[in-house]
């Protein structure tokens, strides 16, 4: 058992399935009250009543103040996992852009301005932000997803140097494909990309909470992911021939 979160008040968002409720089955076998939270309310209730959470569904960025609640005035960990896999070039239409931002960044700035004053009082709280590793690098196909989620890691960075000192722990998750019904809505780039790699949601959950127990803000629940990371880094315009390479076989794959 990881002692840091047994007995906490947990939220995870977009739990209704795949990462989120891995997620909120070991939070909660680990110890944890936790909050389900899913758009999806027949979701939310089907996972909370599995692991013996409350579900509070609806829209990710409107639900601190009724899951605090739920949990009897305290939030201790945050998991801003909601999110939206969205394709497309630059020529996506402005409202796939619009809800790309909202879902996959501005859900966790408004979740982290919501939280922030009452973790600050008490000098403790976790936010975990599920990025993915389209958020340290990049997928081909999908514009909206990959900019956004470039969004979402930086201002879980920017949490985490901003508030260390102050006792708030900020983890950033950044896998690469997972088998979740998120994978299979990415169609043939997924297909090349992601899917020969997956690994499963409850992969993804072990991966956390090794990374909580040594204390670790970036989460790889693909170790490769490390490599690759550094490569970019060390010689982008190498690295974005090679992305161009695989663009061009998804091109020819039709």
């Amino acid at each position: 058992m990881v002692e840091a979160v047994q007995g906490a008040g947990v939220v995870v968002t977009g739990a209704g399935g795949g990462i989120g409720a891995a997620l909120a089955r070991r939070f909660a076998a680990e110890g944890a009250r936790v909050v389900v939270n899913d758009l999806d309310a027949d979701r939310a209730r089907t996972v909370a009543d599995e692991i013996g959470g409350i579900a509070v569904p609806g829209d990710a960025s409107a639900i601190v103040t009724q899951a605090r609640d739920a949990l009897g005035g305290t939030v201790d960990v945050y998991c801003a996992n909601a999110g939206l896999a969205s394709g497309g070039s630059e020529a996506a239409e402005e409202a796939v852009w619009a809800q790309a931002w909202d879902v996959n960044v501005m859900a966790h700035v408004r979740a982290a301005h919501a939280l922030l004053p009452d973790w600050l009082e008490r000098g403790r709280g976790r936010f975990v932000s599920t990025v993915s590793a389209a958020g340290l690098l990049t997928m081909i196909g999908a514009a909206p997803y990959s900019v956004t989620k470039h969004g979402a890691y930086a201002f879980a960075e920017w949490l985490s140097l901003t508030y260390r000192h102050r006792g708030i722990k900020v983890h950033a998750i950044c896998p690469q494909g997972v088998r979740t019904d998120m994978l299979d809505a990415t169609g043939t780039a997924g297909d090349l990309v992601l899917k020969p790699t997956a690994i499963e949601p409850k992969d993804v959950a072990d991966a956390l909470f090794k990374g909580i127990e040594e204390d670790r803000f970036l989460i790889l629940p693909h170790p490769e992911v490390s490599g690759y990371y550094e490569a970019r880094a060390a010689d982008p315009d190498h690295w974005l021939t090679s992305m161009n390479h695989l663009q061009q076989k998804w091109e020819a794959a039709g």
